[in-house]
């Protein structure tokens, strides 16, 4: 009863005209930006965290809540029309989705995306309603070991799957947190890798840092292989579907939804294998198999309803124990720091209001994202043929802008670009990002923790482990750690069999990226089924695999 008083609570700050207002442009600011070709939701939300940093902190996350949403269902209609997913999660969007658009069901790919993001994007911000007090009251007992503990299998999870190795997503983490050292030690005051200069006293600043690492890296490797050769973008209509459409999509929504909300609240879960799990599962209950891998409804219904799950099932643990599970999160996660807000267990004691506000104004954009995409689909379709120099400058642009309207210091846009040029560097070597974000943000937490726990045991060690959780998760983070080396003595001494075949979920950049990127877990991929193809739907099947 006390949750339900305080979700209605929630609405009633939400559901202000001023609130409401900021709710739907962050919609269509989320949507407009998200469905640009190779622009994610991480970098949507980096790209965007200054313009809603200048606002009162309630009616700023009522925004950002909007783009975030907004930037996750983006994709999709860039994934339909061009075959270009932002990311590795709308991968398996795009397979079914741009084979319906061209056999002239573009409408109907779009409203199954749209309306199974609806249900899914609300099912899962229920779900967050019911479990992220429970995690909270679980965290609350934690001690300074405990929590310790988490946060270094957070890091150590989320490194370890990324890249197309674990030495490189480890040399990112170990970038993040010399990042996240710069500035005055906040216990003896002692400058440390401050070189001397006094602007790095205080440290870099997150919103800076994120900006530079997504949007103007990503930009600078985007534009660096455009291609001269023109878009090919496939009309449509006003989404509808008919009865049938109907018919086959409602269970792979609840299916996708099911798969998707668990996966986003693991660290490292994502939305790539809830995805990849839904389209094969709704290929083997289909009664149209045959259909699949030629634009099969339930190819896009489900993945999409599971991607849009795991984007509500990352804020349960980012809110209940401030720990982001993938980039989009962690950039959230940085707008708390911006705006002075301790992110942990005691977010929900410390900043009730706002957190209901934030989580109400979930349901709200949820449903103006609705309201709004289904009639403006033909609108984004437009904004998909703006010239791609004019777009990466604008990108640039507006990334200057709002990184120099954090603090008004010319200084941050000498870091920008610096730090722009390291996350251009970090692309062209298969650095994954999501480490270094998440090193600059959970690093000076994690040394707080380290402290404390070495404090309270009067520097003995075996602090560190002093209570039950923290011995527990230790385990977790030795099996994590050694997985890999029993998986590899596991496969050799078995005989190799033909059923599987372990790929890299391709992170495509679309027609506008040469090379494929590093940013995404491996996933399991069928090594003979057609339905794990990916189409020829762009001039030369750029930054795509086929199985």
């Amino acid at each position: 009863m006390d949750i339900l008083s305080s979700l209605m609570a929630g609405f009633a700050t939400a559901l202000t005209p001023m609130n409401l207002l900021y709710a739907l442009i962050g919609v269509i600011l989320g949507t407009a930006v998200g469905v640009l070709p190779g622009i994610g939701p991480a970098m949507t939300v980096a790209l965007l965290l200054p313009v809603a940093t200048v606002l009162e902190p309630t009616s700023a996350f009522i925004m950002f809540a909007g783009i975030y949403y907004g930037g996750m269902y983006g994709g999709s209609t860039t994934s339909i029309l061009l075959n270009t997913p932002g990311e590795s999660s709308s991968v398996i969007t795009a397979i079914e989705g741009n084979k319906m658009a061209k056999a002239g069901r573009a409408s109907q790919a779009l409203a199954t995306a749209a309306i199974g993001s609806f249900i899914a994007g609300t099912i899962g911000t229920t779900l967050l309603v019911v479990f992220a007090p429970i995690v909270v009251q679980f965290a609350v007992s934690l001690g300074a070991p405990s929590y310790f503990a988490i946060m270094v299998l957070a890091l150590l999870a989320v490194t370890a799957v990324l890249g197309s190795s674990r030495l490189r997503g480890f040399a990112s983490l170990g970038l993040g947190l010399a990042i996240g050292l710069v500035g005055l030690d906040f216990v003896s005051g002692q400058a440390r890798l401050t070189f001397g200069l006094p602007l790095l006293a205080d440290g870099l600043d997150v919103v800076v840092v994120a900006v530079a690492i997504f949007a103007v890296g990503e930009a600078l490797w985007v534009a660096a292989h455009l291609r001269r050769t023109p878009l090919q973008i496939i009309p449509v209509g006003t989404p509808w579907m008919g009865k049938k459409d109907w018919k086959r999509s409602w269970k792979p929504w609840l299916r996708g939804t099911a798969l998707g909300f668990p996966f986003g609240a693991l660290p490292a879960g994502g939305a790539e294998i809830p995805t990849f799990l839904s389209y094969v599962t709704e290929k083997r209950l289909s009664k149209h198999p045959e259909e699949f891998g030629k634009g099969a409804i339930e190819g896009v219904a489900g993945p999409e309803a599971a991607n849009n799950a795991a984007a509500a099932g990352t804020l349960t643990p980012m809110l209940a124990l401030g720990l982001p599970t993938n980039a989009t999160a962690a950039v959230m996660l940085a707008a708390f720091t911006q705006f002075g807000i301790q992110p942990g267990p005691l977010l929900f004691k410390n900043e009730g209001p706002l957190v209901w506000a934030l989580i109400a104004s979930l349901f709200i954009g949820n449903f103006l994202l609705l309201l709004v995409n289904l009639p403006l689909a033909p609108v984004w379709a437009k904004l998909l043929r703006l010239p791609r120099p004019y777009l990466y400058a604008g990108i640039l642009f507006f990334a200057t802008l709002g990184a120099y309207s954090v603090n008004l210091q010319a200084f941050d846009l000498v870091i920008l670009m610096v730090l722009g040029g390291l996350g251009f560097m970090m692309r062209r070597y298969g650095l994954p990002v999501l480490p270094l974000i998440l090193g600059v943000i959970l690093g000076p937490r994690l040394e707080k923790q380290l402290r404390q726990a070495l404090q309270l045991s009067a520097g003995d060690v075996s602090g560190l482990w002093s209570e039950p959780i923290a011995v527990v998760v230790y385990i977790i983070v030795a099996l994590v750690l050694a997985w890999p080396l029993v998986a590899k003595l596991w496969r050799a001494r078995r005989p190799r069999t033909s059923g599987l075949a372990m790929a890299g979920a391709p992170a495509i950049d679309g027609p506008l990226v040469e090379g494929t990127r590093a940013d995404s877990p491996a996933v399991a991929v069928p090594a003979n089924a057609e339905a794990a193809e990916v189409p020829d739907a762009t001039p030369a099947n750029h930054g795509q695999e086929k199985s």
